[in-house]
């Protein structure tokens, strides 16, 4: 077996899909473990080469054996080169997006394989890792930022990664003069229950809606009412539509959506007033202008956390990795076919 952790070319990706304990348990059943050094990530690679580790230039992935199972987070280049090996990451590629074709066309083309990190799932359909729990902290902590700047007339400026959880709750907290009404979608997920955690931890109370409040399919005019929307629900085929494209000149209180779960370019996509992600240098675009209507659609959120997010995400993901020998069986073998399906 052959396990190599790619470096993550995207801009602002500090996090690891494996840490070094986790290699060492890799290694202590023969595996061979090849990792790039990547400068940015947040665990220093002489960590990895402490343990036993192969480390390798950034990028050498391209030059693996063809048995290599190459492990990152975030998308490959998009440079329309053809993969093979097997891939493990999160392609973005099975809901309709406008780049999965491009995607999946070049899996088709170079005979490997997207074990996509998403559509990892037991037996129940339940995913077995996922970075959901900070992705729902972080971006609540976002939103509510842009929220604060937004009643001062001024707009959320340029973010960076926070050291700790405790210290984005602090800078949220002071980001606020009043506290504003937040209603969370999908508050007893895991994205929703990092959402919550940052509301309270700012001193919000917070309304939590689930499958019960959401259940009838709409419309939802209670939305309107609170100042600020957390979508932590996943675009999936027939997902409610929570914010139609007429309630940007709808009568509302809201002002700022924190669309979490961040699918714009899906047709199955509840909030129906932007289409395009936002970015850490601009991490709002405005959807409407008077009154304001401020979405916040970065889809990176737990990189602002990257050592509780690698923490947790990989402690997760490591009892499968070490199934990796049994690729037909398990999580994988249910990966393999979701991709088949799709290509």
């Amino acid at each position: 077996m052959l396990i190599w952790m790619r470096g993550e070319p995207r801009e602002n990706e500090a996090r690891a899909p494996m840490t070094p304990k986790g290699a060492a348990k890799m290694l202590s059943k023969g595996w061979r473990v090849v990792v790039e050094d990547a400068p940015d990530r947040c665990i220093p690679t002489k960590s990895y080469r402490d343990v036993g580790c192969e480390i390798v230039k950034n990028g050498e992935w391209v030059n693996a054996p063809d048995d290599a199972i190459i492990l990152g987070l975030k998308e490959l280049p998009v440079d329309g080169t053809p993969l093979r090996r097997r891939h493990i990451m999160f392609g973005h590629a099975f809901k309709g997006q406008a780049s999965g074709r491009v995607l999946l066309d070049r899996f088709k083309s170079g005979g490997g394989t997207l074990l996509d990190l998403e559509y990892l799932v037991d037996d129940t359909e339940r995913r077995v890792a996922a970075f959901g729990y900070w992705a729902g902290y972080a971006g609540a902590a976002i939103s509510v930022m842009a929220w604060g700047q937004q009643q001062r007339g001024r707009t959320l400026g340029a973010v960076s990664a926070f050291a700790s959880a405790t210290e984005m709750a602090r800078s949220v907290r002071a980001s606020i003069d009043i506290i504003p009404t937040a209603l969370i979608i999908g508050a007893l997920g895991r994205v929703g229950s990092g959402a919550m955690d940052l509301c309270v931890a700012a001193g919000i109370a917070p309304t939590g809606w689930d499958m019960a409040e959401t259940a009838h399919g709409g419309p939802f005019p209670e939305v309107l009412t609170h100042d600020i929307l957390l979508n932590c629900i996943l675009a999936h085929k027939g997902a409610p539509v929570f914010v139609p494209a007429d309630a940007r000149t709808a009568a509302r209180k809201l002002s700022v959506i924190g669309d979490i779960a961040c699918d714009p370019d899906s047709d199955f996509s509840p909030i129906k007033v932007y289409n395009t992600a936002t970015t850490w240098d601009m991490p709002t675009l405005r959807a409407h202008d008077t009154p304001p209507l401020d979405v916040m659609a970065i889809d990176n959120l737990p990189s602002l956390l990257p050592v509780e997010s690698t923490d947790d995400f990989a402690s997760q993901l490591l009892p499968h990795l070490l199934t990796l020998d049994r690729p037909e069986a398990g999580v994988w073998g249910r990966a393999q076919k979701t991709f088949a399906a799709h290509l």
